[in-house]
């Protein structure tokens, strides 16, 4: 009954504050968010608020702000050109759809350890990961709740660490503030993170990082032995594991044998259709609006003080893993 009564408040405010003032640009922009699951959605803010309604509701304002303020809702017409640079950032930017699970949650795949962020600028990366959110909130999720004819608002991510070394502090401060866009403007979107191919690199990590998540996140997380395979077979079919998945010893590798197997592909299906959707967009805005080259700019929130510290402490761990230290007391499967 508590949770019934926060969302009945968090809608009064809603109502009272933005529907009732004719506010719009936010009303507008809440329709790319909900897709036609209000209540779904005045959860997920609630839930990233601890269910206290006043500052769901303040939490949800600043990111119907956000994205009128940044013309989100047109990211999805801005194509990343010219083609090279866009092949250039997929092929350094590792993500990919696998397929769904028994449930109907797309399986959306991470190579973490081999992402190198190395060939754009943050402006390009943040820019996909934004359209690659933006097309599954508004292409994906929405096909799927119609294919199984009742709301799926969420995914499942699994995330490859193969590959992981130390020169992945390089890009602390850019996974931060991809990580900030998401917890403020796209909450509780993911259902459950599962590690795979987890390196003793990835635990002295993990064992600095667990205790500073909060609990409800610490839920979601699970690493599981090897590449997965086993475990997330208990939850998808075989043809919707990523292909670092499919068996021991894979690995996270860009190519196959047969080119679109890998998730992170741009033969892939997914990457062709996300690629295809964005330049039909593009042509559609073209008459009223030139694309143009160069980034679109977003405005992102620097990482808090305190991620710094984390980091730095996550440096020290590993250095002292680096240099032989501590590795008795690092076991893949007993964080």
């Amino acid at each position: 009954m508590k949770e019934v009564d926060a969302i009945n408040e968090l809608k009064a405010l809603f109502m009272a504050q933005v529907v009732e003032e004719e506010e719009e640009p936010l009303l507008t922009t809440f329709k790319n968010v909900h897709q036609e699951h209000v209540t779904e959605t005045l959860v997920r803010f609630l839930k990233a608020r601890e269910w206290n309604p006043s500052n769901a509701y303040q939490m949800l304002v600043d990111c119907l702000n956000w994205r009128v303020q940044n013309q989100i809702d047109n990211i999805l017409s801005k194509p990343i050109i010219p083609p090279d640079l866009y092949r250039a950032v997929r092929d350094s930017q590792l993500i990919g759809l696998s397929g769904y699970s028994r449930e109907g949650l797309p399986v959306f795949a991470i190579g973490v350890g081999l992402s190198t962020f190395d060939k754009a600028s943050v402006h390009y990366y943040v820019q996909s990961h934004i359209q690659i959110n933006e097309y599954r909130d508004r292409v994906i999720l929405p096909s799927a709740s119609k294919k199984h004819r009742r709301p799926i608002t969420t995914c499942v991510k699994v995330l490859d660490m193969t590959g992981l070394k130390l020169s992945a502090l390089n890009q602390i401060k850019l996974l931060s503030i991809i990580s900030s866009i998401d917890d403020l403007n796209y909450p509780e979107k993911t259902n459950t993170y599962y590690i795979v191919n987890a390196p003793y690199i990835f635990s002295a990590c993990w064992k600095v990082v667990k205790p500073l998540l909060h609990e409800r996140t610490r839920r979601k997380v699970q690493v599981l032995p090897g590449c997965g395979r086993d475990d997330l077979l208990k939850i998808m079919d075989y043809p919707s594991l990523p292909h670092f998945c499919k068996k021991e010893g894979s690995g996270s590798s860009k190519r196959s044998a047969s080119g679109s197997e890998s998730c992170y592909s741009l033969d892939h299906p997914f990457h062709q259709q996300l690629y295809n959707y964005i330049n039909k967009q593009a042509r559609i805005h073209e008459a009223v609006e030139p694309i143009k080259q160069g980034s679109f700019h977003v405005d992102f929130p620097e990482p808090p003080a305190g991620e710094a510290d984390i980091a730095m402490t996550i440096e020290s761990e590993l250095h002292k893993f680096e240099n032989g230290n501590g590795i008795s007391d690092l076991k893949i499967n007993g964080y």
